[in-house]
C-alpha cells in the first residue's frame, strides 16, 4: 500500500473526530504515537562457498499506532490502526536479506513500502475481542519486532480477565505478514501453506512474583502442540532476588498434510520435546543468568512465524533444530548503578551440542552476542535511544551460515496524543 494510504488516515482523524462527538471515552480514551526507527545491519558470511560475501542494508521506519477508547454502554466498541511505512537508504541485489527490506522477483530491494493494518475491538466488562491485526506475543504464536518494522498476523483473538487471577486468551489465526513484508499471505509450516491456526490457553497469576501458563495450539493439518510454563521470583533481601523461568513444549503430528513433511529432509517427522530452565539473580544493578535447554523427540521444534517462545531466541540463531542440547550464560548491567542512568549491556553466551540435521548426527552451534543501548534521559532529545548489537554465530549444523553482525539502531517514539 502506497504512502498516500498513510496521509489518508491521518488526514481523515480530525473529521472522525467531529464526526462523533457524544462519544467521549472513544476520544477521550484514545492514544497515538509514531516510533521512528533508523536501522543499519551488516551480515559477514565467514564460510567457506557462502551463496553471498555479506548482507548489509540501512533503512529508515515509522511505526504510528492509533488506539481509540471504548464506546459508552454496556457493550463498547473501538478500532484501532497500525501504520508501517519504511523507507531504503541504501541497498542492492548482492546485499540484500538483512530483513529491513522486501524484494521480488528481481532481486532488488524496494525504495519504499507502507501498509495500514485496522484492528476493530468490542468489550464487555473484562473481556475483549480484537477482529483484524493482530500482534500477539504468546507461546504457541509470537509475533517479530527484532527488525526496523514488526511482523503482524491476521485474525480473530479473544482476551479475558473476567476470573480473578486469571487471563484467558483464544482465537484463530489465518494470515500473517513478515517484518520484512506488505502482504498478508497464507500460514507456513516447512514450506507447506495451513489455512489457519487455533489457539487456547491462559496465565494464573495468584501473586505478583508467581505465574502458571498453559497453551494449546493447532496449525491446520500439520501440528498439534501444548505448551506448560512457570516463572516465579523469590525476594531474598533488599534489592536481591532470583527469578526462575521453567518452559515445556510437546509439538506432535497432525492431520493429513504433516505425511508431506516428513519427506523433508530439513524438517522430518514432528514429534518433538522442548524444555528450558533459565535461573536469573538480581543483585542491584547485575543480573546474572545461567540457562539449560533440551530437545528430544523427532524434528524440528516446531513454531508459527519467524520467531520462536524461547529464552535461547538471539541476535543470530534460534537452537530449535532437532536434539539441540544448549547452554546459555548471560550478564545485564544498568550503569544507573554507578551513577550514569540510561545506559545498560548485556553480554551472552550459547553453546549447543548435539545438533541434528540431514547433515550432522551431532552437530554444535555457539553463539556470542553484545549489546549496549543508551536512552536519553532528559532535555529536548529525552528518550531518544541508540543501541549497537554485536554477534558472533558459528555452526557444525551443516546447514546454517556462520555469521558476524553488527546493527546500529537509532530509535524515537513521540506521543501525539
Amino acid at each position: 500500500m502506497k504512502a498516500n494510504v498513510v496521509s489518508a488516515v491521518i488526514l481523515a482523524l480530525p473529521v472522525f473526530s467531529h464526526a462523533i462527538p457524544s462519544y467521549a471515552d472513544f476520544l477521550g480514551d484514545s492514544r497515538a504515537s509514531a516510533e521512528f526507527r533508523n536501522f543499519y545491519i551488516n551480515k559477514d558470511f565467514r564460510q567457506s562457498a557462502a551463496p553471498q560475501s555479506k548482507a548489509e542494508e540501512w533503512a529508515q521506519g515509522m511505526i504510528l499506532r492509533i488506539n481509540s477508547g471504548f464506546t459508552p454502554g454496556v457493550v463498547g466498541f473501538g478500532v484501532d490502526a497500525l501504520v508501517l511505512t519504511g523507507l531504503k537508504l541504501d541497498s542492492s541485489p548482492d546485499r540484500r536479506g538483512t530483513g529491513l527490506l522486501p524484494y521480488g522477483a528481481s532481486g532488488r530491494p524496494e525504495d519504499t513500502y507502507s501498509e495500514v493494518g485496522l484492528t476493530s475491538k468490542v468489550r464487555v466488562s473484562k473481556t475483549e475481542l480484537l477482529v483484524g491485526t493482530l500482534q500477539p506475543k504468546l507461546p504457541v504464536v509470537n509475533f517479530s519486532d527484532s527488525r526496523m518494522l514488526p511482523s503482524t498476523y491476521t485474525g480473530t483473538m479473544l482476551s479475558s480477565k473476567e476470573l480473578e487471577h486469571f487471563t484467558i486468551n483464544a482465537g484463530r489465526i489465518e494470515k500473517e505478514n513478515l517484518r520484512d513484508s506488505t502482504s498478508n499471505d497464507d500460514l507456513m509450516y516447512a514450506k507447506i501453506d495451513a489455512s489457519h491456526l487455533d489457539f487456547f490457553g491462559g496465565a494464573y497469576n495468584p501473586t505478583a512474583e508467581l505465574s502458571i501458563s498453559y497453551y494449546a495450539s493447532q496449525l491446520d493439518n500439520i501440528y498439534r502442540q501444548h505448551f506448560a510454563g512457570l516463572m516465579h521470583t523469590y525476594r531474598l533481601t533488599e534489592g536481591v532476588s532470583l527469578k526462575s523461568d521453567l518452559r515445556f513444549f510437546h509439538s506432535a503430528d497432525y492431520g493429513e498434510k504433516n505425511l508431506e513433511s516428513r519427506s523433508r529432509v530439513d524438517q522430518g517427522v514432528i514429534n518433538n520435546n522442548f524444555f528450558s530452565a533459565f535461573e536469573t539473580l538480581v543483585w542491584g544493578a547485575n543480573k546474572y543468568t545461567i540457562g539449560y535447554q533440551n530437545l528430544s523427540g523427532d524434528g524440528d521444534f516446531p513454531y508459527l512465524g519467524v520467531v520462536p517462545y524461547s529464552n535461547n531466541l538471539s541476535l543470530i540463531g534460534a537452537f530449535t533444530r532437532a536434539g539441540t542440547d544448549a547452554l546459555q550464560y548471560r550478564y545485564d548491567y544498568d550503569f544507573a548503578g554507578i551513577g550514569f542512568p540510561g545506559l545498560t549491556l548485556m553480554a551472552r553466551y550459547i553453546q549447543a551440542s548435539h545438533v541434528r540435521t540431514a547433515l550432522v548426527s551431532s552437530g554444535t552451534e555457539t553463539e556470542r552476542d553484545i549489546d549496549l543501548t543508551y536512552v536519553v534521559q532528559s532535555g529536548p532529545l529525552k528518550n531518544l535511544s541508540v543501541a549497537w548489537r554485536n554477534g558472533r554465530f558459528r555452526s557444525g549444523s551443516g546447514l546454517t551460515n556462520d555469521v558476524d553482525e553488527n546493527r546500529l539502531i537509532v530509535g524515537y517514539t513521540l506521543n501525539i496524543w
